[in-house]
């Protein structure tokens, strides 16, 4: 069976980045390498890239680094909504996202976050793909790479609904334990899926 949802894209970004010291959302993105100019992208830019053409519209979810990510959301034309308290976790910044993906009428979200090289255009369409030829039975879509799974996920109404009635101490692993029948694994080759950048020697780490 195969289903024609309106997907969102949705970027998680409302980290305080306290071990990177700086906000991971506007590292340069490709890396900056010794002896080259600076890229012109951010990891942010560069994840609304990722999501742009498998999505009708990219809400990126922001905390007190709003007033820095708005103009790199708005000039690559996506929107931004505000988690008005980010040290709740990031679950808090998940829900919000998805409720706001509902109040604007739409099926399904692509959710990724900010913090980590984005996944190739061509892995976000083949989630969407996945996603939308699955049986009514698959709720979300999940990337795996090398044994890990990653982002970005994709989520239905049905998987959405779900993590909007967790409390705020839940969080989305546990999520999709409980619900995991209800989730299919595609395996992509693409590491940037599995891969988390927390600190300078991780970004760094990039350029090798």
């Amino acid at each position: 069976m195969f289903r024609a949802p309106s997907f969102a894209g949705v970027i998680l970004a409302a980290g305080e980045s306290s071990r990177m010291g700086t906000d991971k959302a506007l590292l340069p993105w490709p890396p900056p390498v010794a002896g080259e100019s600076l890229a012109e992208g951010t990891f942010l830019s560069a994840a609304i890239r990722s999501l742009a053409l498998s999505t009708d519209f990219i809400l990126i979810v922001a905390g007190k680094n709003e007033a820095a990510l708005a103009p790199v959301a708005y000039v690559n034309g996506a929107s931004v909504v505000v988690n008005p308290d980010p040290s709740r976790g990031q679950f808090s910044s998940l829900q919000i996202g998805l409720q706001e993906v509902l109040n604007r009428g739409r099926d399904a979200a692509i959710v990724t976050l900010v913090d980590r090289p984005p996944a190739a255009t061509a892995t976000v369409q083949t989630l969407r793909e996945a996603f939308a030829a699955g049986p009514p039975g698959i709720w979300a879509v999940v990337p795996e790479f090398s044994g890990k799974h990653g982002h970005p996920f994709v989520a239905g109404r049905d998987m959405m609904t779900r993590f909007l009635q967790e409390p705020l101490t839940g969080n989305a692993g546990e999520v999709e334990h409980r619900y995991q029948e209800h989730i299919q694994y595609v395996a992509v080759e693409d590491p940037f899926v599995a891969l988390n950048i927390n600190t300078p020697e991780d970004y760094a780490a990039l350029t090798r």
